[in-house]
């Protein structure tokens, strides 16, 4: 079974290189198409992520004790402490949790969410 796969395929490849009259033309052809899809899927996903990852960053970055924010989960609370990855966020009178960094969403400002566009 395997080696008849083999021969087949052996045998594709050997029409289809031998029907290639040209040299690199071929190869140039067939790879300009994956680099068109790249680069549009670069501009179109990749570079707008990287930038919205960096203005979370930042925001994030500046958060400090008092800040009014809201997590990803819906949960919004006051920022009573900040360490180096997490805060503690008092979320009701007494009630303190300890949430990583990154799962802030945006900051509260005057009942309004701030986030990032």
């Amino acid at each position: 079974m395997i080696t008849s796969n083999l021969n087949l395929f052996s045998e594709i490849v050997t029409v289809q290189a031998g029907g290639q009259g040209g040299g690199s033309g071929g190869f140039i052809s067939m790879i300009l198409p994956f680099a068109l899809i790249f680069g549009i899927f670069y501009f179109l996903v990749i570079l707008p992520q990287k930038k919205q990852q960096k203005k979370h960053t930042e925001m994030v970055s500046q958060l400090q004790k008092g800040d009014s924010v809201i997590l990803n989960s819906g949960i919004k609370g006051r920022i009573t402490e900040v360490k180096d990855v997490d805060f503690k966020l008092e979320i009701a009178p007494k009630v303190v949790i300890t949430v990583q960094k990154n799962v802030v969403s945006g900051k509260i400002a005057g009942g309004v969410v701030e986030e990032e566009k």
